[in-house]
């Protein structure tokens, strides 16, 4: 007898397109990274459905599932079919055979077995998910509590921490970009040219999958953030395991950090920028949000980028995370190139 955790490990490691058939607000909320919803029912659908289950109990919920299956079938087994092909055509892997289609649900219940007896009928090999998505969000949770041997990016901001993460990440070293997860910088100007945030969820999923992914013994770079990213919030193991991990404290001159500020946030729409500096107004106090917002107006950015950094490194003091175990590293007037390497091994 096969437990969940060993159901979900032989789930993870076939190749095949990965099918999640839950209802698309389910799959919003959060699912497994490179899945693709082929919902069995929508939203209203599956409220339907649930409504039924409670009112007048299992076999007359069923009964009207099959119903709005029927006049779906056909729709759903080309999406299925398409899925399959695709994967076929775009995977890196050379297959004998057919790959195998991984299909989840909820709970690993009705919906994912009821298509993968179907699909059988037309011979598409398949396996479903034991526990479906509620085993594998359990297994998520339980990797941040592993211990990672992580090392923490820090430095105030313009320090050029992120463009540190991608040179190391370029580098085949081990990173995790948590604000490229989060799709937000971290700051009142965060949200400037990025997409929309996912779901603390899907955040949280998208983390523990690269954790995973990463050999335990080898050294993790993980830039320095507050507990939250914008509207994503660090999971809290990960958090606590952060502010006692070894840390590289990233050093720049000022002139050297407003340049990459201006390089980084001057591209943006003026109102945009404007609006960003009101948000924080009452912490920047009046007169450097006026000196700021009017700095703006006529493109003084170097102006600009001095009103807030106080602001800024004051609240970097206060938030920093990790104070104890931490090492220097001065790259002041250096370009962010593979021969600053060297330096990072040096500190380790």
């Amino acid at each position: 007898m096969h437990s969940k955790s060993e159901e979900l490990k032989k789930f993870r490691i076939f190749n095949g397109p990965l099918i999640d058939v839950r209802s698309p607000n389910e799959y919003y909320k959060g699912h497994m990274p490179n899945s693709i919803n082929i919902p069995l029912f929508n939203n209203d659908e599956r409220a339907i459905i649930g409504t039924i289950y409670k009112k007048n109990g299992r076999e007359i919920a069923v009964t009207q599932g099959l119903k709005f299956l029927e006049r779906k079938i056909e729709t759903l087994l080309n999406s299925i079919f398409k899925c399959i092909d695709n994967y076929k055509t775009n995977s890196r892997d050379n297959y004998i055979g057919d790959p195998l289609t991984r299909i989840y649900c909820a709970r690993g219940g009705m919906r994912s077995l009821s298509i993968a007896w179907l699909l059988e009928k037309f011979n598409v090999n398949c396996i479903t998910l034991k526990g479906g998505y509620k085993t594998y969000r359990s297994f998520i949770l339980q990797s941040f509590l592993i211990k990672y041997n992580l090392i923490v990016i820090g430095g105030k901001t313009g320090t050029g921490k992120t463009k540190l993460l991608k040179l190391l990440e370029k580098n085949n070293f081990q990173t995790i970009d948590l604000e490229g997860f989060a799709s937000h910088r971290g700051s009142t100007f965060g949200g400037l040219g990025m997409k929309k945030q996912p779901t603390n969820e899907y955040f949280e999923n998208m983390i523990a999958e690269k954790l995973i992914s990463f050999k335990k013994k080898d050294h993790i770079f993980i830039e320095a953030e507050s507990a939250n990213i914008g509207s994503c919030k660090l999971p809290h193991d990960l958090f606590i395991q952060m502010k006692s991990s070894k840390r590289i404290e990233i050093i720049r001159s000022e002139s050297n950090r407003i340049d990459e500020l201006i390089s980084t946030y001057s591209i943006f729409n003026q109102v945009e920028l404007e609006e960003s500096i009101i948000r924080i107004k009452k912490r920047l106090g009046p007169q450097r949000t006026k000196i700021a917002v009017n700095a703006i107006k006529e493109k003084k950015w170097d102006l600009v980028c001095r009103a807030v950094l106080e602001y800024y490194d004051k609240c970097y003091e206060y938030e920093k995370i990790g104070k104890e175990n931490i090492k220097k590293l001065d790259l002041t007037d250096l370009e962010y190139d593979k021969k600053i390497l060297g330096l990072i091994n040096n500190v380790l």
